[in-house]
């Protein structure tokens, strides 16, 4: 059985204050929040809605974090990539949800599966969870997110739009 997932800031950030966080759910019926993303998204203040998300959904779980591994250590990344990516690797099987690329190229590095919030959405479309990928995209964008339009249009097209 493969391990829940475990989820960045920045997905569950634009996730949440785009409406969409119930999207984590495509990767798992659980989701692993580590301890030090949940600090870094209750530092916003208890009105954010990623923070209220974290304290009232029962299937987001706040857990510790394994120690950092040097393979993990050497990349220099937050504390919220680098806990993501040590409980995927003390965790076989675990989906890494992150966005920063120096933290999805450290995944590939050391073999964690990765996805981000582009990758949930399009399979959302795929899945038909959703009718318009470039609507709940533009959305995310209007939430934060960054998005390049080189990498957003061949993604839309991957899923037909």
């Amino acid at each position: 059985m493969p391990e829940r997932p475990a989820v960045n800031a920045s997905p569950l950030i634009y996730l949440a204050h785009g409406g969409y966080l119930d999207l984590l759910r495509l990767a798992g019926e659980n989701v692993v929040v580590p301890l030090a993303v949940a600090n870094e998204i209750r530092r916003r203040g208890p009105d954010d809605p990623t923070a209220r998300a974290i304290a009232n959904t029962p299937w987001l779980h706040e857990t510790g974090t394994p120690p950092i591994p040097a393979p993990i250590l050497a990349w220099d990344l937050g504390d919220g990539e680098s806990s993501v990516l040590a409980w995927a690797l003390a965790h076989p099987g675990t989906l890494a949800i992150v966005d920063d690329l120096a933290a999805r190229r450290c995944a590939a590095a050391v073999r964690i599966p990765v996805r981000g919030t582009l990758g949930l959405v399009l399979l959302a479309k795929q899945q038909g969870r959703v009718a318009s990928a470039r609507a709940v995209l533009m959305r995310l964008r209007q939430a934060g997110m960054y998005l390049a339009d080189d990498v957003l249009n061949p993604a839309l097209a991957m899923v037909g739009e």
